[in-house]
């Protein structure tokens, strides 16, 4: 017997109300409700492996007053590590200056995205 599954696209603002008809062993047979093939993709993807873009802060040092760098993930990271990364933003300490975008963790947890700084923050 045949399931279906219906979600909201949040890749863009249409905010599309799609359809997925998935087989008993997981396989998804059809796809509806999208008005492009983002939500296609997002769909598929989120029934398969659904990923998050992470976003938190980590200890800094060096800057003054200010105590936590702002950082998010380049991309998604699989939604069930999600509480992996953040026990491990909490083992992370940047030393100031930092400029936003730069790289904090190449690959972070092995995800195939970078952690990246939020903000710049000049050494004080």
């Amino acid at each position: 017997m045949n399931t279906t599954v219906k979600k909201t696209c949040i890749v863009c603002p249409m905010g599309c109300h799609l359809e997925a008809e998935v087989s008993d062993n997981g396989e998804i047979l059809s796809v509806s409700g999208n008005t492009c093939k983002r939500g296609d993709a997002y769909i598929r993807t989120e029934l398969t492996d659904p990923r998050r873009t992470l976003t938190s802060t980590v200890r800094l040092c060096g800057a003054g007053a200010e105590r936590y760098l702002p950082v998010k993930t380049t991309g998604g990271i699989s939604k069930a590590r999600l509480m992996e990364a953040m026990k491990a933003l909490g083992e992370i300490t940047v030393t100031a200056p930092v400029t936003r975008g730069d790289v904090i963790v190449k690959n972070f947890l092995g995800e195939g995205a970078d952690l990246v700084a939020g903000k710049t923050v000049d050494a004080g």
